[in-house]
């Protein structure tokens, strides 16, 4: 690996525009989308990483979004013989591209609420409330993955709706009006979840057609 210099700067630096590190390559005929991913300290890496770089790998931008723009400190969570709960130790750091006091909604198309302990506190941020309210207000794609819908649940916008989630967070949802599923890939229009990271595989596969059925891509508007 090559020095950090002004001239070559870390991969953890600030991009001069959101997503401008990626080089995100364009596939022909499908129209792609910007994705705004929702997290801060303590997400858990898998739930993280895998949709963003996913996201990336499909041509579509992917916008981490966190209480600074400084990277965020993402954490491993893993089940261990003898523990009752998950174990929690230190992960990567993750580059972030905009503070959420700097988001403006509309320049999205879809939203990513990844799990770890973040969502227990930046479902109290205000810029949160405003980010989130936008997408669900407008109907667009709504991706959560394990502890994500205690964002929305909070903010009082899954009631009535169906969700998967780590399952202790069972009756948490129900508490906020919606319908629990132990699934790995629940669809419910444009929101799609998750329980967690084992997930991942089948929730990244729902959640991209979900979302380009919504940017209208061409090859899924024939296959319908």
């Amino acid at each position: 690996m090559e020095p950090h210099t002004a001239d070559r700067p870390m991969w953890t630096d600030r991009p001069a525009r959101p997503g401008a590190r990626w080089g995100v390559e364009r596939k022909k005929g499908v129209t792609m989308a910007r994705v705004l991913v929702l997290t801060a300290d303590a997400a858990e890496e898998l739930d993280t990483m895998y949709p963003v770089f996913r996201l990336r790998e499909g041509g579509h931008e992917a916008i981490v979004a966190a209480p600074t723009t400084r990277p965020v400190k993402l954490v491993v969570h893993d089940f261990e013989p003898g523990w009752d709960a998950y174990t929690e130790k230190p992960g990567h750091l993750l580059p972030v591209d905009l503070a959420f006091a700097e988001v403006a909604p509309e320049d999205y198309d879809a939203l990513v609420i990844p799990g770890g302990r973040a969502p227990e506190y930046i479902r109290t941020d205000p810029d949160v409330a405003r980010v989130v309210g936008h997408f669900f207000d407008r109907g667009l794609p709504v991706g959560t993955i394990c502890h994500g819908p205690q964002v929305p649940a909070a903010l009082g916008l899954l009631r009535g709706r169906t969700t998967a989630a780590y399952p202790p967070l069972k009756f948490d949802v129900e508490q906020a009006g919606a319908t629990f599923v132990d699934g790995p890939d629940v669809v419910d229009g444009v929101m799609v979840s998750c329980r967690g990271w084992p997930d991942l595989p089948l929730w990244s596969r729902a959640f991209t057609q979900v979302l380009e059925k919504s940017c209208g891509t061409p090859e899924l508007d024939r296959a319908d």
